[in-house]
């Protein structure tokens, strides 16, 4: 019986050092391709609503996606999506009235200048402070 697990044993292990090495290997091809800079694309990955996306990886970085897609972690692995639009300036800090719904999800919703920014309990669209 010790046999057995010892068998086993170093099976699962030469089967994980596969793996790591065929990760390094991926990392290591990816940086040759791309010179070793960095691939990432303008924009910002959207924030998760609910529950959570496939759990395989698709991607790993910017690179692998296309047009302007962006590689995106979506709440277990990761996958090309496309971004979200991200307006210079900052929000100010949610004051006033409370604002309890989403109006705006990202910056892209929003005329002109205007980001989506938070309010006291939600997001709405706002000019931006300097």
């Amino acid at each position: 019986i010790l046999e057995v697990r010892m068998e086993m044993n170093s099976s699962a292990l030469c089967a994980l050092a596969i793996v790591l090495l065929a990760i390094v290997d991926l990392k290591i091809v990816s940086a040759a391709e791309t010179g070793g800079k960095s691939t990432a694309k303008p924009g910002m990955c959207p924030r998760r609503l609910w529950g959570s996306g496939m759990c395989a990886e698709f991607c790993s970085n910017d690179s692998d996606c296309s047009n302007d897609e962006k590689c995106c972690h979506n709440g277990c692995g990761h996958e090309c999506i496309t971004p979200y639009t991200v307006k210079p300036g900052r929000c100010a800090l949610p004051k006033g009235t409370p604002m309890c719904a989403e109006y705006c999800y990202h910056d892209g919703q929003c005329p002109e200048e205007q980001k989506c920014c938070r309010t006291t309990c939600g997001h709405a669209c706002s000019e931006p402070c300097s």
